[in-house]
């Protein structure tokens, strides 16, 4: 399994100020499904940042989420590892295959991969 890209994800209500902000820093929008919008860097599309007011289908906001190569066999690592599950996995509509697992540190992380 390989790591595909990290993105910081970022709890907001102000998403529009987030775009513009974001904006000043070079970044530009690449993905809006209206609850979550991501920015990236054109010169470097896997530096990225979202922000985001709330999870469509999940109970929390994840800190962070980690595109891997292989979402079930990240998966299956973690359930054997003993860590809390904290979102089951599943097939999202909007095209991933995720779930989210709590870190040693308390944060929320979304493992995912595109389907």
């Amino acid at each position: 399994m390989s790591v595909r890209r990290i993105v910081p994800n970022v709890q907001s209500e102000a998403l529009e100020e987030s775009a513009k902000f974001y904006g000043l820093l070079g970044l530009e929008e690449v993905m809006n499904l209206g609850w979550i919008r991501t920015f990236a860097s054109p010169s470097a599309p896997t530096a990225q940042v979202s922000v985001m007011t709330g999870d469509k289908t999940a109970p929390v906001i994840p800190d962070m989420s980690i595109e891997v190569d292989d979402v079930d066999a990240a998966y299956a690592a973690v359930r054997e590892s003993g860590a809390e599950i904290v979102h089951p996995l599943q097939d999202e509509e909007w095209g991933v295959r995720r779930f989210f697992v709590r870190d040693p540190n308390g944060r929320v992380v979304n493992v995912l991969a595109h389907r």
